[in-house]
């Protein structure tokens, strides 16, 4: 039976002090990457990247899902996020608002 990956919903902060958000199977590999400039377009040109948050999904479908409502928060509700707002909590009052 294979094993399930789980993926991980991450934001990172910029050397501009901007925020990206994306999802991986791999963390450390995918930071490792985007400092090289070697997974985004737009972290490559904001470099070094550290990360901000995380968060283990069940599945990528989950992941995608997430980092796609995530992406449509504004800044203050994704600093809640990063300073200890749990993820439903922040996504149900975005969805008020």
């Amino acid at each position: 039976m294979a094993e399930k990956k789980i993926c991980v919903v991450y934001i990172l902060e910029c050397s501009d002090g901007t925020y990206y958000t994306g999802y991986t199977n791999d963390l450390e590999k995918r930071l490792e990457r985007h400092n090289k400039g070697l997974a985004s377009k737009y972290t490559r040109a904001r470099l070094p990247v550290k990360i901000l948050w995380s968060k283990e999904c069940k599945n990528q479908k989950f992941a995608m899902r997430t980092e796609l409502r995530i992406k449509g928060l504004t800044r203050k509700q994704k600093e809640s996020l990063i300073s200890g707002g749990r993820l439903d909590n922040v996504l149900a009052r975005a969805r008020k608002s």
